[in-house]
């Protein structure tokens, strides 16, 4: 009676490799939770780029009102309020992502279900576009921020921008639990010095003494605004939206239940953002605050509220810290979306592979690369780098919205009209914001965007293609033909008479009984040497040795494989025996013909090439 079996998959558990009657866990570690976060280190992990948005969206809204006068200040309270709205429109979509698609993936793997691939890889390219600049974004207005506290370091924002860059990447290459416990304490900190400073606020009826804030001085009658001025406001403010998607990106990072927590962890994101908005909108108004070349409008509410001591230096502090680190959302979330891009075969399939810890580190280390090199590009310009912001992430919401309603329409479930209602709203929302943002910021370096999408959209195609051509090539969707055995030939290159040439004869002998040993030699006295060497051995295996006066190992070899004597062979071996050190460092003290030698075989001579190590054990 066959043992090969198991009793099935439980819900939650770990993926596991059936051989010989026995459960291999695949990765070990997982059923425990090692290296998964929970509800709250969700915040630190997956939502910085969000929350650290309170620091540049009330300030975006104010910068486009004030063009219309002083006036026009005290609208940020409702169009706040409209962008909080959309806010909960947005919390409760993704949380029905969530639910929906809990293997992760957001708005792409919503696209994917209800709209079709072209959709779907618009949606994936929109979000990578977007990944990379919240990094490179997140990072060079934190140092932006130290900057302005210590103009002494200007000249090295830029090497301070990748240090940060490199830290992160560190972090997150151990797992995003590792970042995600790193970061809880700067966050919370963040998070209690706003919370602090908006309840200190509302106590007030002026600035703080010394706060160094001046009012802007508002008419009696407010300035009438069109609206082409207001729908640009929304869409400047609503960058404070950016990084909501990315825990619906990134739901397998959660422990059991993977979905019951994530969920948690977007309605305390859209808590907190919301609350925070809404605080800082109505002091903004309260003590008159207008966009200021030397202050942040964070900054000036703080100092209005809490006065300039020990507190203000701490929020601001906080601040910096935390809008460098909101690049973290984006680790978290871009590895796992090219894992579901490989899986479908649309980026390299070696995105898809993790280590032992639950890390994509190859998804990691090319956001970090792609980042690096986008900061370099700019020198670390907060401002040439903002005009591209936030328009992928708002077509993200769109095409995730716009799936929903078909999603709703297919299954309708209880009250599918009220959901489709409330992601048709979303869609209409996001989508305007969109249009809004390329039409205002196309000239400022928004075009960049609209050359990268299609641009990435070509990648994935050629991609496809190569990997749908590769599959056709090894008939993966046809049943083979019967395996069966033909003659062989083993040829192992040897350089002399040793340990590792019995090792790699044995291992020949294994594979075939029909083995040859194959040795270049430069000169005469070598050749004769060897030859009366392998005599005396007599390891009844043949040597056939080649001369070779150019001092060329490769010539020979590719002349002696392509003789009829080897060519009558149908299945041509080369054993290739190489020594492997036991330190990496002494890998360099070793010849690399075995390398030389292998690479020009698989080019140019019709064999296959078997590269074996012989391993030094003895210290």
């Amino acid at each position: 009676m066959s043992t090969d079996r198991t009793d099935g998959p439980r819900p939650g558990a770990e993926e596991a490799v059936v051989t010989q009657g026995k459960l291999w866990p695949r990765e070990r570690g997982r059923k425990s939770g090692r290296g998964l976060i929970t509800s709250v280190e969700g915040i630190p992990a997956l939502s910085l780029d969000a929350i650290s948005s309170v620091a540049y969206g009330p300030q975006a809204m104010l910068v486009v009102l004030a063009t219309a006068g002083a006036g026009a200040l005290a609208k940020i309270e409702p169009i706040t309020v409209v962008i909080v709205v959309l806010l909960v429109i947005l919390v409760f979509s993704y949380r029905q992502v969530i639910e929906a698609y809990p293997d992760g993936g957001g708005c792409y793997a919503v696209s994917k279900a209800n709209l079709g691939p072209r959709a779907s890889h618009v949606a994936a390219a929109s979000l990578v576009v977007d990944y990379v600049l919240t990094v490179a974004v997140s990072i060079a207005a934190g140092v932006a921020a130290l900057v302005s506290a210590f103009p002494s370091l200007s000249p090295d924002s830029l090497w301070l921008s990748l240090a940060i860059l490199g830290l992160l990447t560190a972090l997150n290459l151990r797992g995003i639990a590792t970042s995600a416990r790193t970061f809880l304490l700067p966050t919370l900190v963040f998070i209690v010095g706003i919370y602090a400073v908006i309840i200190a606020g509302l106590a007030r009826s002026h600035p703080a003494a010394g706060s160094g804030v001046h009012p802007f001085t508002v008419p009696k009658t407010a300035a009438a605004l069109g609206i082409l001025l207001l729908l640009k406001a929304f869409a400047a403010g609503s960058s404070a939206l950016t990084g909501i998607e990315a825990i619906a990106n990134d739901v397998p990072a959660f422990r059991e239940p993977k979905a019951r927590r994530a969920m948690r962890t977007e309605v305390l994101l859209g808590c907190i953002l919301g609350s925070m908005l809404l605080g800082l909108a109505f002091l903004t108004v309260r003590f008159h605050i207008g966009p200021s070349a030397k202050q942040t409008v964070l900054s000036q509410i703080t100092g209005a509220s809490i006065g300039r001591g020990a507190v203000y230096y701490v929020v601001d502090l906080a601040t910096t810290f935390i809008l460098a680190l909101a690049a973290n959302t984006s680790f978290g979330g871009l590895p796992v979306l090219a894992s579901l891009l490989a899986r479908d075969s649309l980026v390299p399939h070696v995105f898809g592979l993790r280590a032992d810890r639950p890390v994509y580190r190859y998804g990691v280390v090319s956001l970090a690369v792609l980042a690096a090199v986008l900061l370099v590009a700019v020198n670390a310009d907060t401002n040439a780098l903002i005009p591209l912001y936030a328009i992928g992430v708002f077509t993200g919401f769109t095409l995730s919205q716009t799936g929903l309603v078909r999603h709703w329409r297919r299954e309708r479930p209880q009250r599918w009209w009220a959901k489709a209602a409330l992601n048709g709203t979303g869609a209409a929302m996001t989508a305007a914001a969109t249009v809004i943002f390329l039409t205002t910021k196309f000239t400022s370096g928004a075009w960049v965007v609209v050359i990268a999408i299609p641009a990435l959209l070509v990648l994935f195609s050629r991609i496809a293609r190569y990997y749908a051509d590769v599959g056709r090539e090894l008939g993966t969707n046809r049943v083979p033909g019967e395996p069966r055995a033909e003659k062989s030939l083993v040829v192992v290159a040897v350089s002399g008479v040793s340990r590792m040439t019995e090792f790699a004869l044995s291992t020949a002998l294994s594979l075939s009984d029909e083995v040859v040993a194959v040795s270049v030699q430069f000169d005469d006295d070598r050749a004769e040497a060897l030859q009366a060497a392998w005599d005396r051995w007599r390891p009844g295996v043949r040597l056939d040795v080649l001369r070779s006066p150019s001092r060329s190992i490769v010539t020979p070899m590719v002349g002696y494989l392509g003789s009829p004597e080897v060519r009558a062979h149908h299945q041509v071996l080369v054993l290739i025996p190489e020594v492997e050190p036991r330190k990496w460092r002494h890998q360099l003290l070793q010849n690399q013909r075995g390398v030389i030698l292998a690479n020009v075989l698989r080019r140019r001579a019709y064999v296959n090439v078997l590269r074996v190590p012989f391993r030094l054990t003895q210290d």
